[in-house]
């Protein structure tokens, strides 16, 4: 018998309704009701909750099939969400160009060195373009950072994507602009992703 089924049979046993099991596990009928047609499993901490509530053991409720299948969605929902954290502290500390004096700036016949709201004597296009990707990618990063608990498909499957995306398009802007320290420090970070996005395979 599945998952599913038990989990019926259970709930009917025990004299509950969708609604009063979702209340006894902290989530909503709708879930319950997603568990009991076979689309989903709850996570450890919910299966465990509804082994006591049920007054049956984990074994009872899941094959050994299906606690697998459970380990692994959730190592691979864990995996998912580090990569996400780290890709998004990644994309803000690109907001240390404002601070970090690397960009080099002609001064006569020698190079100094300033953070990003020091390149005035830039095109006033490049600073601004300058500035756009700086932004982007930070704001994009704070998104990904506070997006932790967002379970959409949509976001799941783009956040990566983009955030590389935004990345190689700012490593190849800086380096346009002939800026070697902030086009190294960008491929740095670039890097960690990849390796980060190689790990996952």
């Amino acid at each position: 018998m599945e998952f599913n089924e038990k989990l019926q049979l259970l709930r009917a046993k025990a004299g509950l309704t969708q609604e009063q099991l979702g209340e006894k596990l902290f989530v909503s009928r709708v879930t319950v009701s997603k568990w009991e047609s076979g689309r989903g499993y709850p996570n450890i901490e919910s299966l465990r909750l509804m082994a006591r509530v049920l007054s049956v053991s984990i074994d009872d409720l899941l094959s050994g099939d299906e606690l697998v299948t459970l380990a692994e969605g959730q190592a691979a929902e864990s995996s998912h969400a580090v990569r996400s954290l780290v890709f998004g502290v990644i994309d803000v500390m690109v907001s240390l160009l404002l601070v970090l004096p690397i960009f080099g700036v002609p001064y006569g016949d020698r190079i100094g060195f300033v953070a990003l709201p020091g390149l005035s004597s830039f095109p006033s296009y490049v600073v601004s373009i300058s500035y756009a990707v700086v932004a982007a990618l930070a704001l994009f990063g704070a998104a990904e950072l506070a997006m932790q608990n967002c379970a959409r498909p949509a976001w799941l499957r783009l956040e990566l994507p983009v955030s590389s995306c935004l990345s190689v398009l700012a490593v190849l802007f800086f380096i346009m602009t002939r800026q070697p320290y902030v086009s190294t420090f960008m491929l740095g970070l670039l890097l960690l992703k990849g390796i980060l996005l190689i790990k996952r395979r």
